[in-house]
């Protein structure tokens, strides 16, 4: 390379353009080969920082979600989901209700495919829109706000929490809390209400949570918040791990040779 070409390199190098830096010399060869404009050789150039910057913060992105592996939208059978929430998929994919700081929430009997849905969709939004999304169970999230609270630095947490546009708790209901759990929990709820979207997967209905959190009062005032922005799934059909048992039993004695 002439002594232009390494004082640009050095230049690209110290202003962590490592992009354009990695493809200067082969973008230099075409601009000279092709006869390229200024603007088309500093374009390409540019196209390339833009691409590997996406494809980085993509993958920090999908690593900081915590996102369950393998539970995405090209995994999902759709066969499986209730019609009247396959009809929602592409509306529901263009992110406007994160925008809106809107909730979904997810009921339904276990093994409904609650949360493949929602992690399907959040694993989506992160890949076509850049949301920073943050998938917690609900267990795993009130024993990170009890350890802030013990800290003294609930508030930090809390600010911590609302860097992400979009946090998926999963399995509320599973699993009886204390009150102070629950009263944490709450809230959480009130610090995100109108100011950040949730997804929210549970086995119980709202008339039921009275019982997680062990006041009525206090059950409806987080329902409240909950519902005044949302989306709401009903996951009402049968059990997908039986569904699927039953076809494979059945591709099994189809496929098993006559006595």
């Amino acid at each position: 390379m002439s002594s232009h070409k390494e004082s640009i390199q050095l230049y690209l190098k110290h202003f962590r353009l490592s992009a354009m830096s990695l493809h200067l010399e082969d973008t230099v060869k075409a601009a000279e080969q092709d006869n390229w404009s200024y603007h088309t050789f500093l374009e390409t150039l540019c196209e390339h920082e833009a691409s590997q910057r996406k494809s980085r913060k993509l993958h920090a992105l999908l690593r900081r979600s915590q996102l369950p592996e393998g539970k995405t939208l090209a995994t999902l059978n759709e066969e499986f989901i209730p019609l009247h929430i396959r009809k929602l998929i592409p509306s529901l994919l263009e992110g406007h209700f994160v925008d809106r700081h809107e909730n979904i929430l997810a009921f339904g009997l276990p093994g409904r495919g609650k949360t493949h849905f929602l992690a399907a969709l959040a694993h989506e939004l992160i890949l076509q829109h850049q949301k920073s999304v943050l998938f917690t169970p609900t267990f795993k999230l009130i024993n990170r706000l009890l350890v802030a609270k013990k800290n003294l630095c609930l508030d930090k947490e809390l600010n911590k929490l609302n860097s992400f546009d979009l946090i998926l708790i999963d399995d509320i209901g599973y699993v009886q809390h204390t009150r102070e759990e629950m009263e944490i929990f709450f809230t959480f709820l009130a610090e995100r209400y109108e100011q950040k979207s949730l997804m929210i997967s549970s086995n119980i209905t709202f008339s039921q949570w009275d019982k997680i959190f062990g006041d009525p009062m206090t059950a409806m005032a987080a329902v409240d918040r909950l519902v005044h922005h949302s989306v709401i799934l009903e996951f009402d059909g049968n059990s997908i791990r039986e569904m699927v048992a039953k076809k494979r039993q059945k591709l099994n004695s189809q496929e098993s040779p006559m006595s």
